[in-house]
């Protein structure tokens, strides 16, 4: 491969992928791929070089307006129809302006990922596992800054937030996925006498449909390239609200070498674009983050079509959450307080992890309240370009409404009161204040439903009912994605997890129901959940191939006669 010139490296808009960037051939030997570690997380203090560089690209991208055009097998695609990309907490400050694709834009890209596929497939693994390693290099740096600032500006992040999100966690998808892809290829069976078994890990026939969200831009960059890793192709529609670090993050990978139709980048209105590629019998599998609802959907669209296609697609999805902190009597107080305001109002609450319903012993109900509430009117909430800030807006005018409407019924509910918050204006941003809400009843409508946004709603509960609270918390939701528990005692520990064992696929104790990190807390849950097929380990990369067992005998029989038949 080639390597960047330092002039490149100082500009990454001087990086493109050309025909230089061929893997070479005739190179033999069992590789291995550099054992991967966790990307050191800049903290941004005062003083700091990387505040002042973050702060200076801030400025830059806020005074521009960005062009986003479609990528189809490599080629930049303008369309006649464009929407405006405008940053969450100024709805009326434009980003960007991106193209949309239609129908015919959506074919192209099938026929694009076909002609890629013949020769992708067909690629030596470690080339494939060279180029997102490459790509993890020019995103720790130069692109660093670049790809966080439009994560602030475009999905209304702060700076620790689009740090581990589209710094930290791309990177580490980059170079741990290569290194589980390495664990996938060396799965091989056993071999008798005379024979040598071999398993062949195909990529999947067809093209893999991505489809991620606004609420991290690293979703994206793991639904494309682990299955890209893995020798498939991918058509890949981001989120209109996260468009703009998905933009980035195709660029980054085009830098790196990827060939072109690898990944296509289509924009446009789910319903168009999917009533395309589920009805192509080149679908070979569906990577989704999203809601529960739209991936129900999709399923059921794929049920539809099942005997028009070339293979049964895979359906790898991650869905919803209505995720729990439960606190048994002996928890520390402070600790549950912490985890509550961490995991519930991090990124205005809009991640599918977390922390929405809470469960309080009466016998520290009092101690968790005062200290949560103490802490969350402390909280600062405005434009993330203001590092003081600790929550910014939520995504967009419906995000807005919606989490309005469930605190408005909140504060029109008999059985339910705000404790902090509740503050909700549009004027300017969609800022929806971070909301404590007590619910004296534990099927309350805001105990039960995904609200997905700055409402953390708490429900004491007697001390003396921990066994029947287990069970509440179990029953009380569709959904398995994350939750915590809290407790000193370890009885309590043991019991909670033996009773909660299929309520969480990433379950915590004594921590916030969220910040998972790629290669620690491979990441997924089951239920309405999704498939669970865990992010971030080499569950996900196995979906992405279709095995093939190779057994050759070096010395085949010549006679169809069993010692058996012989006469006594």
């Amino acid at each position: 491969m080639t390597m960047l010139s330092e002039e490149a490296r100082q500009d990454p808009d001087r990086t493109r992928a050309g025909g230089d960037e061929q893997p070479a051939g005739g190179i033999q030997g069992r590789f291995t791929i550099p054992a991967p570690s966790n990307e050191p997380v800049h903290d941004y203090a005062p003083g700091s070089p990387e505040r002042a560089a973050l702060k200076a690209e801030l400025r830059r991208q806020a005074g521009q307006i960005v062009e986003i055009p479609l990528i189809i097998g490599g080629r930049e695609v303008r369309t006649a129809k464009t929407f405006d990309v405008t940053m969450p907490h100024d709805h009326g400050h434009t980003l960007a302006r991106c193209h949309v694709a239609g129908a015919a834009e959506t074919q192209a890209a099938i026929a694009a990922a076909r002609e890629a596929w013949a020769e992708w497939s067909n690629w030596a693994w470690e080339e494939r596992a060279a180029i997102l390693l490459r790509a993890a290099e020019l995103l720790a740096d130069p692109w660093r800054m670049r790809l966080n600032a439009a994560t602030m500006l475009g999905q209304s992040k702060t700076a620790m937030q689009a740090e581990i999100d589209s710094a930290c966690e791309v990177v580490d998808f980059w170079r741990f996925n290569p290194f589980f892809a390495a664990r996938v290829y060396g799965e091989q069976p056993v071999s008798g006498p005379g024979v040598w078994n071999r398993m062949d890990h195909r990529p999947l026939e067809g093209f893999v449909y991505a489809i991620s969200p606004f609420n991290f831009t690293a979703i994206g960059a793991n639904l494309t390239t682990s299955p890209a890793l893995m020798g498939n192709v991918a058509i890949w529609k981001p989120s209109t609200t996260g468009v703009l670090s998905s933009y980035y993050v195709m660029k980054i990978l085009e830098s790196a070498g990827l060939p072109p139709g690898v990944i296509n980048f289509i924009p446009g209105v789910a319903s168009e674009v999917s009533a395309v590629l589920l009805s192509s019998p080149e679908l070979g599998g569906i990577h989704f983050t999203g809601s529960t609802g739209t991936f129900q959907h999709l399923w059921k669209s794929v049920a539809r079509n099942v005997e028009n296609y070339r293979a049964y697609p895979r359906l790898v999805g991650e869905t919803g959450g209505k995720d729990f902190i439960l606190a048994h009597e002996s928890a520390d107080p402070q600790a549950v307080a912490v985890a509550i305001v961490c995991g519930g109002f991090e990124y205005q609450g809009q991640k599918c992890s977390a922390a929405s319903r809470v469960y309080v012993p009466d016998t520290m109900w009092k101690e968790v309240r005062d200290h949560a509430v103490a802490m969350t009117e402390e909280l600062r909430m405005g434009d993330p370009a203001d590092f003081r800030n600790f929550l910014a807006a939520v995504i967009d005018r419906p995000a807005f409404d919606n989490i309005k409407s469930y605190i408005d019924y909140a504060r029109d509910s008999a059985d339910t009161r705000i404790l902090a918050g509740g503050g909700c204006d549009d004027s300017r941003g969609y800022f929806i204040e971070p909301t404590l809400i007590q619910a004296d009843d534990p099927e309350h409508k805001l105990m039960c439903e995904e609200i997905f946004g700055p409402v953390v709603t708490l429900h004491p509960y007697r001390a003396s009912d921990w066994e029947t609270t287990l069970d509440l918390v179990d029953k009380t939701s569709p959904y398995a994605l994350t939750g915590a528990v809290f407790a000193r005692d370890r009885e309590a520990v043991r019991s909670a997890g033996a009773a909660l064992r299929n309520a969480a696929g990433n379950y915590y104790i004594n921590d916030k129901p969220s910040g998972a990190v790629v290669g620690q807390q491979p990441f997924g849950g089951g239920r309405a959940s999704g498939t669970n097929d865990k992010a971030g380990s080499v569950l996900n990369l196995v979906r992405w191939v279709s095995p093939r067992t190779i057994k050759e005998t070096f010395d085949p029989p010549t006679d169809y006669r069993y010692p058996f038949m012989e006469e006594e």
